[in-house]
């Protein structure tokens, strides 16, 4: 006997022996996104600025990880004083900044308390805005001395990310001073989203790889 149906979450039926009934709105979430895919910021009721850094963080591993259609749950925000949900609109706000970052690449509301999510494929991220400053030295260099910390491997990724990107520019031989800049934005970019994994190099290796993946398949 099917025991899914729309209602409200508090004026939920319940089977023989007290489980709630899931609304079919959620049943089609969970079939839709499942676990991996969805970020419930009702639990553990964070903090404005909290559920900011846990939704950026999470959605550069979505990034990193392939992209596409997420499930963030905000909540509505009933409980607040004034009924607004700020929890929501720091959400929307960091998914703007990160819409301008080339993370997000669309959002649109999903009923009252759920916004889905579009990320940018990880490919996304070799056109995103980058803050350039002046070198002060035109000596060339192999390597960015703040990046000789990183293993040779993940450096070399990092060159190849680099030669790649300034290539697809345009510029068939890029320079030293060219490549270690790019090398620079290029860590920036992607380095964002080993935050908080176990092994944050192995993090960061993986999403180089999948990066330069992306990018060969593109040519």
């Amino acid at each position: 006997m099917a025991w899914c149906c729309v209602m409200r979450s508090n004026d939920r039926p319940r089977r023989p022996g007290g489980a709630s009934v899931i609304p079919i709105e959620r049943a089609f979430d969970e079939l839709r996104f499942g676990a991996a895919r969805t970020l419930n910021l009702r639990d553990g009721l964070p903090s404005v600025a909290q559920a900011e850094t846990r939704v950026e963080t999470w959605l550069r591993r979505q990034q990193a990880e392939g992209g596409g259609d997420v499930l963030v749950i905000t909540g509505r925000g009933l409980g607040s004083l004034d009924g607004v949900g700020k929890v929501r609109e720091a959400v929307l706000r960091r998914c703007t900044h990160l819409k301008r970052m080339n993370v997000v690449h669309d959002m649109r509301e999903h009923g009252p308390g759920a916004v889905i999510v579009s990320v940018a494929p990880l490919s996304a991220l070799v056109d995103a805005p980058r803050l350039r400053t002046g070198r002060k030295t035109t000596t060339p260099i192999a390597d960015p001395g703040e990046l000789l910390v990183l293993p040779d491997d993940v450096r070399m990724l990092l060159r190849q990310l680099a030669v790649l990107t300034i290539q697809r520019l345009g510029v068939v031989s890029p320079n030293d001073d060219m490549i270690a800049d790019e090398m620079r934005s290029q860590f920036a970019s992607l380095s964002p989203s080993a935050v908080g994994e176990d092994d944050p190099i192995d993090a960061l290796r993986r999403v180089c790889e999948r990066l330069l993946q992306e990018l060969r398949e593109e040519k």
